[in-house]
């Protein structure tokens, strides 16, 4: 009887673990590569509705990473270039959100964990907007920014080495 007992725990321990070792795999790799055509490789396209960015890798193929987006009234569509990329950037509040961010310093410095900015970003149109990581990564997939793309830190260190300034993006509904 104290066989069976250690054998089925000994089950047990070991589905757990596999449970555990797959879903860290799962949250480490977030990007998929899917059928994807219509720009030209090299290409960063936000479908918003679809809270998707592809990056384009031919004229057949792209990586898919699951972001977040912005909320009702911030989306945007149109196109934009990267124009900088920044490693572990500060965060300065926009004026619309400061108002509603009472006792919060005016700059978050980089590598903070209450940054928003997360490990790393992409800005467009003169710093308006960015692709960025986030530290709260329970928004991945929602309408939840004011107007830029969230994407898992994991994600945006993997998209920060693809791309380059100057690298086109397509933001669309």
């Amino acid at each position: 009887m104290t066989t069976v007992v250690v054998k089925r725990t000994a089950l047990f321990v070991v589905i757990v673990v596999l449970w555990a070792v797959l879903m860290a795999a799962a949250r480490a790799s977030t990007q998929d590569v899917v059928a994807f055509s219509g720009y030209q490789p090299g290409t960063v396209v936000v479908k918003t509705t679809e809270r998707r960015l592809y990056f384009v890798i031919d004229n057949g193929r792209a990586l898919r990473f699951p972001v977040g987006v912005g909320r009702r009234g911030k989306t945007w569509t149109g196109r934009a270039v990267i124009e900088t990329k920044r490693v572990q950037p500060a965060w300065q509040a926009p004026p619309e959100i400061w108002g509603n961010r009472t006792g919060a310093p005016p700059v978050i410095p980089g590598g903070s964990p209450n940054n928003p900015m997360g490990e790393a970003a992409l800005t467009m149109r003169g710093g308006e907007y960015a692709i960025h990581g986030t530290n709260n990564p329970a928004s991945i997939g929602g309408f939840v920014s004011s107007g830029c793309i969230r994407m898992h830190n994991s994600d945006i260190r993997a998209l920060y080495q693809m791309v380059s300034v100057g690298t086109p993006v397509v933001i669309e509904q």
